[in-house]
């Protein structure tokens, strides 16, 4: 069965100035809709009551935040309202509010059934803002514990070229996806919760696992095949020996996470994309960033000495 080459001689080191401003293309858009408050928080954050209800015939949203504000103005006064569409065409609509107790809900979807006929309750979720801050502070945490843990590993079994290297594709990987997301929240609605944060550390791990494979091909051929050829040199031969092995990783996860993202429910629908993003662009930065920027930050470090492949 025919695959990708097992042997390739890619020049990826003497184009690697094109490679960094192709991802500059994308990274600095992403970082400008970031910091533009395009993030979205969901109510795992922000706390509140998140209610998706599938009404057999869907109501006007105009005419749903009408009748909600009849049954309680001040707890609705400010709900935000949305319609989507599930992976069966179904229309799903969002209602958003503050906090609301298992007793208020029941007298809620009583009088909305009364109004709007029967619906099905999609999802149901309330967070009061103590915990909707305790998480936020805990998923900011656990990134940053994340990412210093992997910078001690890769310094102790390598050395701190390669983490700080690999540290950068990480926050390249994170940044793309947030980026992306920023964007959707934006021009979509789209809210980020929990389960993203749960997938923006598995594709931590996935890209420095990824990174590491590379690194470690680029060290053991600089102590036994690099004499006599430039350093750069040796990590070029490194990626074109990975490359297959990194694709063919890649494309494997890729193939659920497309079926999940676009066949799953409504519920996973945007934790497997933020996977799916996530494991596209941290290939890219394994294969074409991290290398290339240990050759780079070794060339800039030891202008004299970057010829001798050394690691």
């Amino acid at each position: 069965m025919a695959g990708i080459p097992t042997s390739t001689n890619f020049q990826v080191i003497s184009k690697r100035k094109l490679w960094y401003l192709i991802a500059l293309g994308y990274i600095i858009p992403c970082l400008i809709l970031i910091f533009m408050g395009g993030i979205k928080l969901g109510i795992d954050f922000t706390g509140g009551s998140m209610f998706e209800l599938a009404f057999a015939k869907a109501p006007k949203i105009s005419e749903l935040r009408k009748e909600l504000q009849t049954i309680n103005k001040e707890t609705f006064s400010d709900a935000q309202l949305s319609e989507m569409k599930d992976s069966a065409g179904k229309t799903i609509t969002s209602i958003r509010s503050k906090p609301i107790d298992n007793k208020e809900q029941v007298k809620i979807f009583n009088d909305l059934k009364s109004k709007f006929g029967e619906f099905e309750q999609i999802r149901v979720e309330v967070v009061g803002p103590t915990i909707g801050g305790e998480l936020k502070s805990k998923a900011v945490w656990a990134t940053l514990i994340v990412m210093g843990m992997i910078v001690l590993y890769l310094t102790f079994r390598f050395s701190f070229d390669y983490a700080m290297c690999a540290i950068f594709c990480l926050c390249h990987d994170v940044t793309t996806v947030l980026g992306i997301f920023a964007a959707m929240g934006m021009f979509m609605g789209v809210e980020i919760d929990s389960l993203f944060v749960t997938a923006i550390l598995t594709v931590a791990g996935f890209s420095v696992h990824d990174t590491i494979v590379t690194f470690d091909r680029i060290r053991e051929n600089a102590g036994d095949m690099g004499r006599g050829k430039t350093f750069a040199q040796v990590a070029n031969e490194s990626i074109n020996q990975t490359i297959a092995r990194s694709m063919n990783t890649s494309l494997t996860t890729m193939f659920p996470l497309f079926c999940l993202t676009f066949f799953g429910g409504a519920t996973i629908k945007y934790f497997s994309l933020a996977m799916l993003l996530g494991i596209i662009f941290g290939t890219y930065s394994s294969i074409f960033i991290a290398s290339p920027l240990l050759v780079s930050w070794r060339e800039i470090a030891n202008p004299t000495h970057h010829r001798k492949a050394t690691a």
